[in-house]
């Protein structure tokens, strides 16, 4: 089934089923009114909106609406935890080989990982308001699980079973404030803004066959002022799969339903299918010319399109699409 969250005026919004060609939606109410709710208690919950989604998908549920992506905020609007992973190493190798750093060999077996802040998330069409172009502005497009709880301790293929949930995401960074903040030794924290989510979450199962084991095989298409820059293999070259990097959470600690865990930026080896960021883009042009990277960062008024379709050409989850704004409009 695939679900989302409209805007109802509160914090956690409104909880909704959508229809899978993603044209039609159903209020969940009565069932379950948050996200939350449902993840808290999946086993009895889940059933009944599995219900509503069957009748959605046949045309028979009785008090459908048009669906209007434009109306959701993130799916889950706020979580417990959102922890971004680093699972496509090619995009570290090149960040990396372009300032002329190796990649220690613990990044091929140990996934990286940060903790981002999940107490504001941003809607799939919702504009990002940025202090200052200086900061560096960036997209990242990502793919991204929405997790039931999973105990400390437990393995890779057990995590696995804890996904509940696959989506997409727009990962925003300030890239010029990530040097001071990493040579503090403590990780990112200002250069990680709020994330952007799909409109729409969906049940692995609806994926079919591009869903394998943990990784999602179909390609992650990113668009920057109306121009196509990604076409990037979300599958192959995942070198962690999602039951890793929710392993490696719970190495220490329990993962509690609500977790949200990011893939990092979809990166392939293969320059010609384009970036997931722009700081790939800049470390190829510094590889390629010896130091000098051409292309700028985002400018206030700019978009970002991120979109992942099916075999069948539809939209699965929806499209990111947002503007670049600054953080006080100029009066007129």
């Amino acid at each position: 089934m695939k679900l989302a969250t409209y805007n109802d005026g509160s914090r956690d919004g409104q909880l909704l089923v959508v229809s899978r060609d993603l044209s039609q939606a159903h209020f969940a109410s009565g069932i379950a009114t948050r996200m939350q709710q449902l993840l808290d208690d999946w086993n009895f919950v889940a059933p009944q909106l599995e219900e509503i989604s069957q009748n959605l998908n046949h045309g028979k549920a009785r008090h459908a609406f048009p669906f209007e992506p434009q109306r959701c905020m993130a799916p889950l609007p706020r979580a417990y935890q959102w922890a971004d992973g680093s699972a496509y190493i090619n995009h570290v190798e090149l960040v990396r080989k372009a300032r002329g750093a190796e990649v220690p060999e613990s990044f091929y077996t140990d996934p990286l990982m940060y903790q981002g802040g999940s107490d504001d998330f941003l809607g799939a069409c919702e504009g990002a308001r940025f202090v200052s172009e200086a900061m560096g502005i960036d997209f990242e497009a990502e793919i991204a699980v929405i997790t039931g709880d999973v105990a400390m301790g437990t393995g890779p293929d057990a995590a696995l079973e804890g996904v509940r949930l696959v989506m997409l995401a727009n990962d925003w960074s300030l890239r010029n404030l990530i040097p001071n903040e990493l040579a503090k030794g403590f990780g990112f924290f200002q250069s990680k803004p709020a994330t952007a989510f799909s409109p729409v979450a969906v049940t692995p199962d609806e994926l079919g066959e591009a869903w394998k084991k943990g990784r999602l095989h179909l390609t992650l298409q990113t668009m920057w002022n109306g121009r196509k820059v990604g076409q990037c293999e979300a599958g192959p070259e995942m070198t962690f799969h999602f039951g890793q990097l929710i392993a490696h959470i719970a190495k220490t600690r329990n993962v509690r339903a609500g977790s949200i865990v990011g893939s990092g930026t979809v990166s392939n080896k293969d320059w010609a299918k384009g970036y997931s960021c722009i700081a790939e883009k800049r470390a190829i042009e510094m590889i390629e010319s010896g130091g000098e990277a051409k292309t700028e960062f985002m400018k206030f008024g700019d978009t970002v399109r991120i979109e992942m379709k099916g075999k069948d050409g539809q939209s699965l989850f929806g499209a990111i699409e947002q503007d670049v704004l600054p953080l006080h409009e100029e009066a007129k």
